[in-house]
């Protein structure tokens, strides 16, 4: 009986992007990027004002977003400031992870 020959490194590919892809199917997460780029730049304060949700709650999302690379943090004094990481979000919607599914081989 053989094993099944397994790409390392496609998995990982695979792991990474699912990641990515559960982040982004959340109706709240998708808001909290939307009004990110809407303002450039918004603290945690202002996302709890716009969504109406408790810090925790907002918290939750923003941790699964920022572990999908979707979005940045920076930290001035005791606030939380957060923007859309546009080159991972750009690569998510790029032909290149496109490419990656295609039968044609056109890319």
């Amino acid at each position: 009986m053989t094993l099944p020959v397994v790409d390392q490194q496609l998995e990982q590919t695979f792991k990474t992007y699912e990641r990515k892809f559960k982040a982004l199917s959340d109706h709240k997460r998708l808001r909290i990027m939307y009004e990110i780029t809407q303002a450039n730049e918004l603290c945690v304060c202002d996302l709890t004002n716009k969504l109406n949700l408790p810090q925790s709650k907002l918290s939750y999302h923003l941790k699964i977003l920022m572990d999908a690379n979707l979005i940045t943090k920076e930290t001035r004094g005791t606030w939380s400031y957060y923007k859309l990481n546009t080159k991972e979000v750009n690569h998510i919607l790029s032909e290149q992870l496109c490419c990656m599914f295609r039968t044609d081989k056109s890319c």
